[in-house]
């Protein structure tokens, strides 16, 4: 469930799991490192996998669990044998929600600690700026989160496992397209900021939608800088749409609309938020509860709790365990990030070599399995097999309801009132 935060549990788990991840790996880690890192024949010590994460600042929370999973995914590979026989050391640094510094940090990275591979960030910006880092110093980047199309347009060796963002809204048109004309809404009030993962999915659905009969009510496109919403909550109010798509960037930002709605009593037929109710226990616990979190969406990119894809129950059970937290309160971000450990797995396997040019041939020919689904690479970097699905919170899950061959109950519409 895509894109992204969580407070404090976190921290609780992240620390439990840190500690037994560095028991794990310090035996590996007092072997003396070979002076190359693009070989299996030289490599000593633990494989080392190197990634920029925001763990401070307004990306912190979806940071937090980006680094649980690439964390986690390390553990588990390491109890399964390691990346060719070699253990797995995760080096993370904080970038501070700044692109700069996750420049500054993969470039450390490669050149200070010598890491076999990196990884991807938070966000579309923060992936641009690694990439081409790892451009530079000939180093695939195998990513989650930089969606946008922008993203794939710049010659990159980025290789993203998710769904593009361009393709997040297509299940929400096409659910609301087959509705018959006399339920149909007429109306759809479209906020949010200008970040390109959130206004590529705003202004991919709004074209469609007019062109099938649904007018806009407002359009309110924002800088993502902004910090109060309570403005723009209002004019979506003002419009009384029947469909609101909120195109939210963090958790914050999705749970300052929600309760603006609830205060004003406002209760459209339906309300798509495209981050925030992905994430789990800490968007219901943010909101209020289950009740006023009931029937709002969230389109993701092909993961829940009980999906049979490549990996999936033995991550759910062992994850859950390690955190201390139930399945539906595990964040899209933390699946991303273990997807992501799982394709670079397959494509190392493949290679059968630690050197990113083997690996990168790899990954740009073959056909890869993770938590979200099948991924097999274009040319651009997008996941050509990747599927869109719209998530729904009902009775406190959240969980698949479109389109119908994957759902797991119908979708509410309209949803109930606040």
């Amino acid at each position: 469930m895509f894109t992204r935060a969580r407070p404090v549990i976190f921290l609780r788990g992240w620390k439990w799991v840190f500690v037994g991840i560095v028991a794990l790996l310090c035996l590996s880690a007092c072997a003396s490192n070979g002076t190359t890192n693009n070989t299996t024949t030289t490599q000593t010590g633990p494989v080392k996998i190197g990634v920029s994460v925001s763990l401070t600042g307004d990306n912190s929370a979806d940071g937090l669990a980006i680094k649980e999973g690439y964390l986690y995914w390390a553990s588990y590979v390491n109890a399964h044998g390691g990346l060719l026989g070699h253990q797995v050391q995760i080096i993370a640094y904080d970038d501070a929600t700044k692109t700069d510094q996750t420049r500054i940090n993969y470039e450390k990275l490669i050149t200070v600690d010598k890491v076999n591979f990196v990884v991807g960030p938070f966000d579309d910006s923060f992936t641009v700026a690694g990439a081409e880092v790892a451009a530079r110093h000939g180093y695939a980047f195998v990513d989650a989160t930089g969606t946008s199309h922008d993203d794939f347009t710049h010659g990159l060796p980025l290789f993203c496992v998710s769904l593009s963002t361009s393709k997040y809204m297509s299940s929400l048109i096409d659910f609301l397209l087959s509705l018959p004309a006399s339920m149909r809404p007429k109306s759809v009030a479209y906020a949010g900021n200008d970040t390109p993962f959130i206004l590529e999915q705003v202004a991919n659905a709004k074209p469609a939608l007019e062109a099938g009969g649904i007018k806009t009510a407002l359009y309110d496109i924002y800088p993502a800088e902004q910090t109060d919403f309570n403005p723009v909550a209002a004019k979506v109010v003002n419009s009384n749409a029947d469909v609101v798509i909120l195109g939210s960037s963090t958790l914050q930002e999705a749970v300052a609309y929600l309760k603006y709605f609830q205060t004003q009593k406002y209760n459209p037929k339906l309300i798509i938020a495209t981050s925030g109710p992905d994430q789990g226990g800490a968007f219901t616990s943010a909101l209020g509860g289950a009740k006023p979190a009931e029937g709002i969406l969230v389109a993701n990119g092909g993961w829940w709790p009980t999906v049979k894809t490549f990996g999936n129950a033995d991550f759910v059970s062992g994850f859950t365990a390690a955190y201390q937290m139930q399945p539906g309160d595990i964040a899209s971000d933390s699946v991303q990030a273990f997807s992501v450990g799982q394709v670079l797995q397959q494509a190392v396997t493949q290679a059968q070599s630690l050197d990113n040019a083997k690996v990168k041939a790899a990954l740009s020919t073959g056909t890869f399995q993770s938590l979200q689904g099948p991924v097999k690479f274009a040319p651009d970097g997008e996941n050509t097999l990747a599927i869109p699905y719209l998530f729904q919170w009902q009775s406190g899950e959240l969980i698949p309801v479109f389109p119908a061959s994957n759902a797991s109950a119908n979708l509410e519409f309209p949803k109930p009132n606040w």
